[in-house]
């Protein structure tokens, strides 16, 4: 550089350290030159000859700030003695002579050739890394398998057609009822996860029963890396007391995060924790264990009420439940009038309705067993319910086909409600029930009723600990089976804990306890050492919550210590280990004492409802039924009235699973779990996941953002933030590194490891940082090929359609957003086709940044010509995009808008929201396609040598 290149009162840049921000000369002196920084209230004094430091000069159409923080846009620029004048106006036709002395200090060239002519410029590998990165997403958000590919789970075709089919929906309003095992918190996980990662959803709130809140947190963020934050008690007046007048926090803590679980307990006692719970707004809310919301048409309990009215405000509802429908209607209606009260708005109604349904399952039945065209009579149920469109629907290529597809969308409760069983699912275990008769001891004179289910209830610790045959057999037990993990559950916290406290200091056995006299964080504790292979528990001892959404199906051993009274209860025991992806026969310990209720509930469980070898769904109304006689016996009728009980049992039990293989819905059923698409979505989703490019996109991102990578072993790295690392990319590495497998398989053998997929928060925050921020923008790189002469120029520009929209709409599936590449000479010539991006990047080299920094200046008017002429090059695409973007957006949503309409005539479960969505779904897209530019998002100039 001379001294005539500096003038006082010009401004610079520092590309060294961009975050002094606009500097000013203020002093030049033989071959120094002093710049002040306002922004950062520094001065500087630098050599002319190797100043790091670039001339900042504002463009025609670009727009500049003065120090007063006006916002104008330059018309002209003028050089008065090296100082340049910009006459600029404010939008409103009024020219304002502007010195560059008077521009604000706090600049930011967003504008790759502003960038470039600042000195702001990247390596070559951040320019690649942009390009990558819009690729990627593009192509992640136009897959079918969006929302579904990060999840730490099996894929099971029935889950992920659950979580797809819902998830998809607008404001989704269903009830998950799959049987005991088959994984509705897993769905539920996946619905919430879908979307989010789309945009459909921003807030969540998930309410359970108190004894589950640990467990699902520790499952969303363990299966889905959602992070739910804890609203509980805490947050209000640690003095408070039920029915007291409780302060209000001074702020609401359900708005001060947007994931939120709490336990329905909290909701119910706490006025003002409710209150403020209905205060935020909540895009989806999620309830487990809905069956135990009690209600009839004269009353509601008060949890049902709490429920009641957060379904009001919230714009879609998951409750999730394993109750079946068939043998309670009241209690089915009760749970999807919370889901659409104006649709289910009459018990009478809908149990009208149902038996009308009935009619059509059989010929869906008999059309699924016999695929061939209805005949005369089977079509005339069908016509009362498809109408004129039967006719359309029986010159199909494949009539049967069409026309199940049809009643799905009109049936009554097909679309809000999703239930799998084990008999359509399969690949459940085998149960083994291992009866374990005991004499009954002297310290139990009374064991019949209720009590005599627990009849160490009232008796001394130490005397049955020390009588009980049952505790002497289970220490032999679990003796002999050491190599074992075994789960123990019993009725009562008091009988886990002194069972517990036996087992570990007087038998020696690794044991740990299980109850709800134990804090929520001790239960995951206990629940952890268990888990253990090497050190931890062999024996998990449970009081009666220990059957409750917990999943112990690592285990293959269960000791029943007692028996409940509930045939529901019993199942959501076993329920515990006989899971889907249960890989071992289940052994169901039984001991008993004879000539007690024990023995009399083990006869009528295994007798009676074969409830041990089997899943038994009809056990409570086989109860509800007979209940008179069942509480005969249990309380010490003669043998002839248990064997009279046994025999009644087995008759109603039998004639209820008739009665529901019969009506089973196979509409439903068959809407729960559509194997074909499910299994065409789980190739999508692991053709994503087998695929080496998300390690390779990381791996270079890596190296460019500054984070070492170490080889941990086959599938595994361990990424630690280097020294030099950029942490506004890095957000979510911990300071101690991240140990990340690559591989499903091994990620669901080894939790310690973070599942690395391109739904992962830490790739999610890399391609989201890189495309939303300056990195890469404007690069420069040396190339040596044969046929161009040394010093010839070439830019590569990458163009994005700009088209600002509400994410909800989502146009990226309808409009690309990967770039738009092309390559030009200083002469306009388009060499886009003869020298491709990737073979480009495997000629470029780096140019060293102080050569670099000597060239810009000098390429300068020739880069502004090659940036006219790809922009005019580019221009000549939009229009097609848009066009096209345009055609793809109507013909997915008007189809579907017509689609509604015609079945809203037939089916009132579908909402007016829903049509109203895609409506304005459509109108809102065309305006925002009318309004879509191209902006260029990068340059990389290449200079041959």
């Amino acid at each position: 550089m001379d001294t005539s290149d500096f003038v006082i009162g010009q401004r610079w840049v520092s590309h060294s350290d961009t975050g002094l921000g606009l500097g000013i000369v203020t002093e030049v002196s033989g071959r120094r030159v002093t710049l002040g920084f306002p922004a950062a209230d520094e001065e500087r004094t630098y050599a002319i000859d190797s100043a790091p430091l670039a001339r900042v000069v504002f463009q025609i159409g670009e727009e500049i700030e003065t120090f007063e923080g006006d916002r104008l846009t330059v018309r002209a620029v003028e050089d008065l003695g090296g100082v340049l004048l910009y006459h600029a106006d404010d939008g409103r036709d009024d020219l304002k002579q502007i010195s560059e002395v008077r521009l604000s200090s706090v600049v930011s060239f967003s504008a790759p050739q502003q960038r470039l002519f600042a000195g702001q410029f990247d390596r070559n590998g951040a320019f690649r890394l942009r390009v990558a990165a819009m690729q990627h997403l593009d192509r992640l958000r136009a897959s079918p398998a969006q929302g579904l590919i990060g999840a730490r789970t099996q894929h099971l075709p029935h889950q992920i057609h659950i979580a797809h089919e819902v998830a998809s929906r607008y404001a989704p309003r269903v009830l998950l009822a799959d049987e005991v095992g088959l994984g509705k918190t897993i769905e539920a996980g996946l619905v919430i996860h879908y979307q989010l990662q789309t945009e459909r959803a921003r807030r969540v709130l998930i309410v359970v029963p108190d004894s589950l809140v640990h467990q699902w947190l520790v499952e969303m963020l363990r299966r889905f890396n959602l992070r739910f934050s804890i609203v509980d008690q805490s947050h209000y007046n640690d003095d408070y007391e039920s029915g007291g007048d409780e302060p209000e926090p001074q702020e609401n803590p359900f708005e001060a995060q947007q994931l939120v679980l709490c336990s329905l307990d909290f909701l119910t006692r706490n006025r003002h924790a409710q209150q403020d719970m209905l205060a935020a707004s909540w895009d989806l809310a999620v309830v487990d264990e809905a069956h135990h919301l009690a209600w009839s048409p004269e009353s509601a309990s008060p949890e049902y009420q709490v429920v009641e009215r957060l379904a009001d405000i919230s714009r879609g509802l998951l409750l999730l439940t394993a109750t079946p429908e068939q043998v309670g209607v009241a209690s089915h209606f009760a749970r999807l009038r919370l889901l659409d009260p104006a649709r289910f708005h009459s018990l009478e109604a809908f149990q009208d309705q149902e038996q009308d349904y009935e009619r059509v399952n059989q010929v869906v039945r008999r059309l699924l067993a016999n695929p061939q065209t209805p005949d005369a009579a089977d079509q005339d149920v069908l016509k009362a319910w498809l109408g004129d469109d039967l006719a359309n629907l029986m010159k199909a290529e494949q009539p049967v086909t069409a026309i199940v597809d049809a009643l799905l969308d009109r049936h009554g409760t097909g679309r809000v409600l999703f239930r799998n069983t084990r008999a359509a699912i399969q690949g459940f275990p085998q149960r083994q029930p291992e009866p374990v008769p005991l004499p009954c001891p002297d310290i139990y004179p009374e064991a019949s009723g209720l009590a005599g289910l627990a009849p160490e209830q009232g008796v001394a610790d130490e005397l049955w600990l020390a009588e009980d045959p049952r505790v002497a057999w289970l220490e032999k037990t679990l003796t002999g089976l050491k190599r074992e993990k075994v789960v123990v559950i019993c009725a009562h916290a008091e009988t886990a804990m002194a069972l517990e406290y036996h087992l570990q200091l007087r038998a020696g056995i690794r044991s740990a306890a299980f109850h709800e006299h134990l804090s929520l964080i001790e239960r995951d504790r206990a629940a952890a050492y268990f888990a253990e292979n090497e050190q931890g528990a062999q024996a998990l001892i449970c009081s009666e919550i220990g059957s409750e959404g917990r999943n112990f199906q690592f285990a293959h051993h269960l000791v029943l210590f007692d028996l409940p009274a509930n045939p529901d209860l019993l199942e959501q025991r076993i329920g515990r280990l006989d899971r889907i992806g249960q890989t071992e026969t289940i052994h169901i310990h039984l001991p008993y004492l004879q000539g007690t209720a024990q023995e009399i509930q083990y006869r009528w469980f295994q007798d009676g409802l074969n409830a041990f070898a089997e899943s038994c769904s009809v056990g409570v109304a086989v109860q509800e039924t007979l209940m008179e006689a069942w509480q005969a016996a249990i309380i010490g009728s003669n043998g002839a009235d248990l064997q009279a009980l046994v025999d009644a049992t087995r008759a109603e039990a039998d004639r209820l699973r008739t009665l529901l293989h019969n009506g089973r819905d196979a509409l439903i059923e068959l809407n729960s779990c559509r194997r074909e698409q499910a299994e065409a979505l789980i190739a999508q989703i692991e053709q994503e996941e087998s695929s080496a490019q998300v390690r390779d996109f990381m791996m270079e991102a890596c190296d460019i953002l500054g984070v070492d990578v170490e080889d941990h072993s086959e599938h595994a790295d361990i990424l630690r933030p280097s020294e030099q690392r950029h942490t506004g990319h890095i957000a979510d590495l911990p300071e101690d590194g991240l140990t990340v497998t690559w591989d499903r398989r091994q990620a669901l053998e080894r939790e310690d490891m973070a599942f690395m997929s391109w739904e992962h928060p830490l790739v999610t925050g890399v391609l989201e940082s890189v495309t939303s921020t300056d990195l890469g923008k404007a690069a420069l790189a040396s190339l040596s090929v044969k046929g161009l002469p040394p010093g010839t120029l070439l830019l590569e520009g990458l163009f994005k359609v700009h088209c600002p929209s509400p994410d909800a709409l989502q146009l990226s599936r309808y409009l690309p957003l990967s770039p738009l590449r092309l390559l030009v000479d200083v002469r306009g010539r388009d060499l886009s086709a003869a020298l491709p991006h990737d073979r480009l990047n495997d000629l470029c080299s780096n140019i060293r940044r102080r050569t670099a920094q000597a060239v810009v200046p000098k390429i300068r008017a020739e880069v502004e010509t090659m940036v006219d002429h790809i922009e005019r090059l580019a221009g000549k695409q939009l229009e097609p995009l848009r066009e096209a973007a345009l055609v793809r957006v109507r013909t997915f949503l008007q189809p579907e808008i017509q689609r509604l309409q015609a079945l809203r005539q037939s089916n009132p479960a579908i909402r007016d929201e829903e049509i109203d969505f895609f409506r304005d779904q459509l109108a809102m897209s065309e305006e925002a396609l009318a309004r879509a530019s191209l902006e260029l998002e990068g340059i990389r100039v290449i200079v041959t040598s």
